[in-house]
């Protein structure tokens, strides 16, 4: 299966900064204010509900997805060229776009920031990342080539051995847990799918 750059597209990746989110201060629907409460449908979380049009807006987790590509027994790991950790070294992910199946998402990410050549294959880890908000899903990505082009949030694509993975200089922690996965269901000779939560 290949998979295509479609178009230019820039992320905003600040948003994966270890931040409180943003209340929500207008409706979505009419533009009135909204004030927080709870709903008087039974639910039991506080909402951003409009004064005026009484829409309900429900702000749910952002899925960031992404592979973890191998050729020849090396990890495939881009440095970042764009903040939050710029110069760190990551798994090629980003968030989740409308319209398309996490798996999709993952591989148009591992194309825009590596510019490699893959198979996708089975889901490898599903980290929860209650704190900030995030869902982080990485599957196991057979690479066909060890040729790469990456896109402009990549200074560089490298292949690594597992000694040589520069564990110190990983911009995310769900980066080295889903590494340290792979690599311990490699030496048991297993492929599991990992849950975590990310404190």
């Amino acid at each position: 299966m290949g998979y295509e750059l479609r178009g230019s597209q820039i992320y905003n990746y600040t948003r994966i900064c270890m931040h409180q989110r943003s209340l929500i201060k207008f409706c979505k629907e009419c533009g009135q204010a909204v004030s927080y409460r709870i709903p008087d449908d039974g639910d039991t979380k506080s909402r951003a509900i409009c004064s005026v049009c009484h829409t309900v807006h429900y702000e749910n987790p952002l899925m960031v997805v992404g592979t973890l590509p191998v050729w020849q027994g090396r990890v495939l790991l881009c440095k970042r060229n764009i903040e939050p950790r710029k110069g760190k070294w990551t798994l090629p992910a980003g968030f989740m776009e409308l319209n398309e199946t996490a798996a999709e998402g993952a591989a148009r990410e591992t194309v825009e920031e590596a510019g490699a050549q893959f198979e996708m294959q089975d889901l490898l880890s599903v980290l929860s990342v209650a704190r900030v908000g995030q869902v982080h899903l990485y599957f196991r990505a057979a690479l066909t080539s060890d040729q790469f082009n990456p896109g402009f949030e990549t200074q560089e694509a490298q292949l690594f051995d597992e000694k040589d993975i520069p564990w110190d200089e990983l911009a995310f922690t769900t980066v080295k847990l889903t590494l340290q996965c792979f690599f311990a269901d490699r030496a048991k000779g297993v492929q599991n799918v990992h849950h975590l939560n990310v404190s």
